[in-house]
């Protein structure tokens, strides 16, 4: 790009800036320097091949979507949180939210991940454990007891039950009286990432994407500001991807979900921008800054050249980050507050859009209130003390970072053509990446890719190539063993009291004609939501939709392999 081009890109760049609203903020450094909003090359320059990285809020969205970066706007800090009761965890969203957290994001227990009630067989001894139980609208209500739905995003982290869960979130909402198209934040529902990394499924694939499509079109018409759909690459790559794989299953999931909305006619300028992602960030600092910058790049030319999408959010990835759980060491867990806050500064770096970071005892527990407190002041101090929301991706144009962001993109379009490829050349139900992914999900050819990556870490660990401090390296330590928070088996016996009283209050005879009338529109080309919807109402549980949904359409189950 010539000098002339890359004036006239800033040119651009400052018109759109000075329109935009800014924070009421100092943008100085800590000794009081003015720094500029942006960089880019020096004026009177040119620098080949400057269009790929570009200006910030300008195509194809390296440096990030927005014009003024975090001045204009900071990451929603949104602490991931659920455990025992539904009582325990609104406890616990009240104190995040009055310790500062912008929005809220939910963990549910394994029965519900699985849509199981508490009293189901299946989930005894985990009621409660890694998150909150919930089996119907009451339990809802009782967790966001005092807490505005209207005024604040609300994420749920859950994918094979994740359309009966929502419509309890939504029955709640109601009965707080709140305006339903104000509800905002995202739901998970992500049901490839469960084939490929997770294992929390429910029925075949294509019941699955039935009912996500279902979802889709139901919030573009009636919830415009939620995002129905956050595509994960976090359990991808927990379960031990490489961060290319990682970005590149990620995205191409979200291609599919893209290619499904297409199917349904529905226009892709208006049920795209319904579409989030969700990534982990790991400790290769650079690199992982990189893999959020090059995931912008790829899904707004992907968006725009393959699926032919026009208007400016339709090309936006938006994206939630977590920090990675599978980094934290059960060795010297303090070392853990290090490991978390190198991982979102890269995060913030690679601009991401909302923030998680985990707690230093989580590898052992659910955090105690202490360590939730610690991983929030992590961003915190990240936010408001280190100058980071300064200037829009201030690593722009370092030689080093824009290597990586081209590689790793490179990387992702080689494997991008592969799962193509797995579908074979000729037509295609849904849509040529769709049916990539279900054929590479059915060979078990993500699983074995995976796999791999694992394998190969796992071995650089043994020989002393890749350190962890505390681990295999620095092992002496003065600390001691950590207080840990402990679930009570009250927690589930009072979970199961409450469940039996619910189910002896209500209508029997409603709840059976109402879950009998959703089965019914499932054999139809009806959207589901609505007929759930009511089957929430009467407080069927989330067990009884679950279950009559798995006698109508099966249970899936993974082939064996070896």
């Amino acid at each position: 790009m010539n000098a002339d081009e890359i004036a006239a890109g800033r040119a651009r760049w400052q018109a759109r800036y000075d329109a935009a609203r800014k924070r009421d903020a100092d943008f100085t450094t800590l000794s009081g320097m003015t720094v500029d909003p942006v960089y880019g090359p020096p004026e009177g320059t040119g620098y080949p091949g400057f269009e790929r990285i570009g200006w910030p809020g300008e195509y194809p969205y390296t440096r990030g979507l927005h014009p003024t970066g975090y001045r204009g706007r900071t990451w929603t800090i949104r602490q991931f949180a659920g455990f025992g009761n539904a009582h325990q965890t609104n406890e616990r969203y009240k104190m995040i939210l009055g310790a500062g957290g912008g929005g809220l994001s939910v963990a549910f227990d394994m029965p519900t991940l699985m849509g199981r009630d508490s009293d189901d067989p299946q989930a005894l001894g985990e009621v409660g454990h890694c998150g909150v139980a919930v089996d119907s609208a009451a339990d809802m209500e009782v967790l966001f007891d005092g807490i505005d739905l209207a005024a604040v995003t609300t994420s749920m982290t859950i994918s094979g039950p994740a359309v009966p869960v929502f419509c309890m979130y939504l029955v709640a909402a109601e009965r707080q009286g709140a305006d339903l198209s104000r509800l905002d934040g995202t739901l998970q529902t992500d049901i490839f990432k469960e084939y490929i990394a997770q294992k929390e499924w429910l029925f075949e694939p294509e019941p699955h994407l039935r009912l996500i499509g279902d979802l889709m079109e139901y919030c573009a018409r009636e919830i415009p500001r939620y995002k129905p759909l956050s595509v994960s690459g976090y359990h991808i790559r927990e379960a031990g991807s490489t961060a290319a794989q990682e970005l590149a299953y990620t995205l191409a999931d979200g291609f599919g979900y893209v290619e499904l909305g297409l199917s349904r006619g529905l226009d892709v300028n208006v049920f795209a921008p319904g579409l989030s992602f969700f990534f982990d960030s790991h400790l290769d600092f650079f690199e992982e800054i990189a893999k959020f910058r090059a995931a912008r790049r790829i899904w707004a030319r992907w968006l725009r050249e393959v699926y032919g999408a026009t208007s400016e959010k339709a090309l936006w990835l938006r994206f939630h980050t977590q920090t990675a759980g599978v980094s934290l060491t059960a060795q010297q867990p303090v070392n853990n507050v290090v490991r978390t806050a190198v991982e979102a500064l890269a995060a913030v770096l690679g601009g991401t859009n909302s923030l998680h970071t985990n707690a230093l005892d989580e590898t052992l527990a659910l955090p105690t209130d202490e360590s939730a407190e610690i991983a929030l002041r992590t961003q915190q101090v990240l936010m408001e003390e280190t100058g980071v929301t300064n200037v829009a991706d201030p690593l722009g144009g370092s030689w080093y970072v824009e290597a990586l962001t081209d590689r790793i993109e490179a990387e992702a379009e080689e494997i991008f053509a592969r799962i193509r490829q797995l579908g074979g050349e000729g037509p295609h139900q849904i849509g040529p990446m769709t049916s990539g992914i279900l054929r590479g999900i059915e060979d078990g050819w993500f699983t074995g890719q995976i796999a791999e990556s694992a394998f190969v870490y796992q071995q650089a660990l043994e020989k002393g190539e890749k350190k962890i401090v505390g681990v295999n390296c620095h092992t002496g330590t003065v600390a001691k063993e950590l207080e840990i928070l402990r679930i009570s088996h009250e927690v589930e016996l009072e979970q199961r009291r409450m469940l039996a009283q619910r189910k002896a209050g209500r209508d029997e005879a409603a709840v059976r004609a109402a879950v009998g009338r959703m089965v019914e529109v499932s054999r139809t080309g009806e959207n589901m939501i609505p007929a759930m919807l009511d089957a929430v109402r009467v407080e069927a549980t989330l067990g009884e939709i679950c279950d009559a949904l798995r006698a109508e359409w099966g249970v899936y189950r993974e082939p064996a392999r070896f």
